[in-house]
């Protein structure tokens, strides 16, 4: 019981934190297009930043000013692009900007440059590019429609609060001990459940996809949400750290918070346009 009672003591202050932050995404999107655009900027420029901090604690210097406002570029051409307000061939900018990275770094004295060109580049193609393919699911169909993607939101919230609230009452068989050992096979499928639910409800209140599609794109969410932050996981063991950063109470860092939408938003935004 003590066990139980200690893990749930930070849970008031993740309920409050997880609450306001709903308020303000959820507000966001449901406003329009630039309610949308502005919360996934700034969430996406943070989480990149984040990224570039972990970075440099592992002794690399990516770019992080240049990588943060090229990440941000990626994300705002794309929604741009996506939305119509510009033609396609605008997103050619993005590859000038890319070949800048090796530029600066010729002026930059560094035993390693490759590694902290690859490093900028990495933290582009892990963060900016996924949150930039939010967009591409919001306009499939050539204007805004905030359904799916909030429904990718509350199927990936609520897969982590199952998992969360599963794994401490009923969690026992190891799910990847080696990477992140409180994972439990047991919270995995509680989360998975509720994820479910959770994309039922969404079939009966939106038509934008029907009940299979919700359950095949629920599907698609909680395993690469699970993946996702597993990989998030190997990436702080490697630096010896337990959150990404402290920018929400009692969640961590916006890397710990979105690790699952960056691997889920590629395959549901596959999974849209193909459908």
């Amino acid at each position: 019981m003590t066990s139980i009672s200690n893990k749930f003591s930070t849970l008031g202050q993740r309920i409050i934190t997880a609450l306001i932050g709903a308020v303000a995404i959820i507000g966001g999107i449901y406003w329009g297009m630039w309610g949308y655009f502005i919360v996934f900027l700034v969430i996406s420029f943070l989480t990149l930043w984040e990224f570039y901090k972990l970075a440099i604690m592992d002794d690399m210097a990516p770019l992080k000013i240049w990588g943060s406002l090229i990440g941000t570029g990626v994300f705002v051409l794309t929604f741009l692009v996506a939305s119509g307000i510009l033609p396609l061939k605008f997103m050619l900018l993005i590859f000038p900007f890319f070949a800048s990275v090796f530029l600066i770094k010729l002026y930059k004295k560094d035993d390693k440059p490759f590694t902290q060109v690859a490093y900028t580049f990495l933290g582009i193609i892990y963060v900016s590019i996924p949150f930039s393919l939010l967009s591409v699911i919001a306009f499939d169909s050539g204007k805004y429609r905030f359904q799916v993607i909030l429904g990718m939101l509350f199927i990936l919230w609520a897969s982590d609060t199952g998992a969360y609230f599963s794994g401490i009452l009923f969690g026992k068989k190891k799910l990847f001990e080696r990477i992140s050992p409180k994972k439990t096979w047991e919270g995995s499928i509680g989360g998975a459940l509720l994820a479910m639910a959770f994309a039922y409800g969404f079939s009966i209140y939106f038509n934008d996809l029907t009940v299979i599609q919700w359950f095949a794109a629920a599907g698609l969410i909680v395993i690469a949400g699970i993946y996702g932050d597993l990989v998030e996981s190997l990436f702080k063991r490697s630096i010896a750290i337990k959150d990404s950063g402290s920018s929400i109470p009692g969640h961590g860092g916006f890397l710990d918070r979105f690790d699952g939408l960056l691997l889920a938003s590629p395959f549901v935004a596959v999974f849209i346009s193909l459908i």
